[in-house]
C-alpha cells in the first residue's frame, strides 16, 4: 500500500471512529428563527433533527425559540437568547445508571420531567449563575436575566 493511500485509509478511520463514538442524546424538534447547536466550539445552525451530545451547548437568538427531547423523554424548550449547556447525560435504566445535568447561563427554559426525574429525582440538576434547580416535580420554569 502506497504511504498516500495508507495516510488515507488512516485519516477516515480515525473520522468514522469519531463519528461512531458520538453519543446522541436528544435532537431538536423545533426550531423558530436563529438558533445553534455548538459542538466543540462549532456553532451550527439548529434544525428539526439536529443531534444534541453530551458537552452541546444550545443557543437561540434575540427573537428566536428551540424545543429539544432528550432520550428519556425531558423536554426543554427554550425562549429567545437562551444559553445552556447540557452538562451530563446518562440514560441506562437497566444498569441504574442516570443523570441529567444542565447549566443555564441566560434566558428562559421550559423544563418537562421525562424518565430520568421520575425514576431518579436527584440525579437531574439545572444550573443557574444564582444557584442549582434539583428537580423534584414534573415541570418548571426559569427564567435567568442579565446582570
Amino acid at each position: 500500500m502506497s504511504p498516500v493511500v495508507l495516510m488515507l485509509f488512516v485519516l477516515l478511520s480515525v473520522g468514522g471512529t469519531a463519528l461512531a463514538n458520538e453519543t446522541v442524546i436528544g435532537y431538536v424538534k423545533t426550531v423558530k428563527g436563529d438558533a445553534f447547536v455548538v459542538k466543540n466550539g462549532q456553532p451550527v445552525k439548529a434544525v428539526v433533527g439536529s443531534t444534541i451530545t453530551p458537552g452541546s451547548v444550545l443557543r437561540t437568538g434575540a427573537k428566536a425559540s428551540m424545543g429539544v427531547t432528550f432520550k428519556d423523554n425531558t423536554v426543554m424548550s427554550f425562549g429567545p437568547d437562551t444559553e445552556l449547556t447540557v452538562d451530563e447525560y446518562v440514560y441506562a435504566p437497566n444498569r441504574g445508571n442516570l443523570k441529567l445535568g444542565a447549566s443555564l447561563s441566560k434566558g428562559t427554559l421550559a423544563y418537562l420531567s421525562g424518565a430520568i426525574a421520575k425514576i431518579k429525582p436527584d440525579a437531574v440538576s439545572v444550573k443557574t449563575p444564582t444557584g442549582t434547580i434539583g428537580v423534584r416535580g414534573t415541570h418548571f420554569v426559569v427564567k435567568v436575566e442579565p446582570d
